[in-house]
């Protein structure tokens, strides 16, 4: 690991972590708040995905939309108007529209090969937006003069590796340059994750085997064709699927970093704080 006992941890002048885990957990808490003390920059993998890898495919979907309406159609060909997305650290609803929801075309839903293209363009964007991690490290010390360092990622980053394969090219290089830490949520966690999108089911990513065989018992369950699948009922459906899909999948990528609880995350107030919890979880992983 990057740092190998506590103290090594607490004597580094330059401190670089990666966050992973299911979305909701306190990834985003945990970097907005060593963000918000100073010295630390805060690198979100989703952000970058949003305006360097896929902000071209967000606008042109918006633009396709705004070509059916022939009043800004006019205005768009004649170059008097501009459509781009207004995509924040806080509003990243432009990615997760444009990914979609696979179903009934009147209810909003995607056809799947149309999705499928979008979960590939997504899977390489994020995959490109990690890689970019020790980029990102090295701008944020020599252009900015940040000595520390937080690569927030997002849930699906256990969809595009292999932690078993210890040649893994994404674990292998972020592992090099970052301590990659499991924000672990526990079984009370995951029912309230699933509550939570069953009120607001959002659009995500899926590994394609995940996807192709959760589609199919979809619409073996339900007896629905394609075009009638409500989007909504699939996605809220898939959710807790996905999210037993991908425990295990965290659960080895663990092996190449530490492991932090979310309860315990919850409870980290200041810098002091969190510096705290991961000396504590180095000491756990060296027995």
């Amino acid at each position: 690991m990057l740092y190998s006992t506590p103290q090594e941890w607490r004597e580094a002048p330059r401190k670089r972590i990666l966050f992973f885990g299911m979305s909701g957990l306190g990834k985003t808490y945990l970097s907005n708040m060593l963000r918000e003390a100073g010295g630390w920059f805060h690198y979100s993998i989703d952000y970058r995905i949003g305006t360097r890898y896929m902000g071209e495919y967000i606008a042109d979907n918006a633009k396709a939309e705004a070509m059916k309406v022939p009043f800004l159609r006019d205005l768009l060909l004649s170059d008097s108007i501009y459509i781009g997305s207004n995509i924040s650290f806080e509003n990243l609803t432009p990615v997760s529209s444009y990914l979609g929801k696979p179903g009934d075309p009147a209810r909003g839903g995607l056809a799947m090969e149309e999705y499928r293209r979008r979960q590939d363009q997504f899977r390489q964007s994020e995959i490109h937006a990690l890689m970019d991690t020790r980029y990102f490290i090295d701008r944020a010390e020599r252009l900015y003069g940040y000595p520390h360092f937080i690569c927030d990622t997002g849930g699906s980053i256990c969809e595009w590796v292999d932690a078993e394969n210890p040649d893994d090219a994404i674990l292998k290089e972020l592992s090099a340059h970052t301590l990659m830490v499991w924000i672990k949520g526990d079984t009370a966690h995951t029912q309230e994750l699933i509550r939570r999108f069953d009120r607001a089911p959002k659009p995500m990513a899926y590994q394609p085997e995940f996807l192709a065989s959760a589609w199919q018992a979809y619409l073996d369950e339900t007896g629905k064709p394609e075009d009638q699948v409500n989007p909504d009922s699939f996605i809220r459906w898939t959710y807790a699927r996905a999210l037993a899909h991908r425990q295990p999948r965290y659960e080895a990528m663990a092996n190449w970093g530490v492991t932090v609880t979310a309860d315990a995350v919850s409870q980290v107030r200041d810098a002091a704080g969190f510096d705290d919890l991961i000396a504590g979880a180095i000491n756990q992983k060296n027995g």
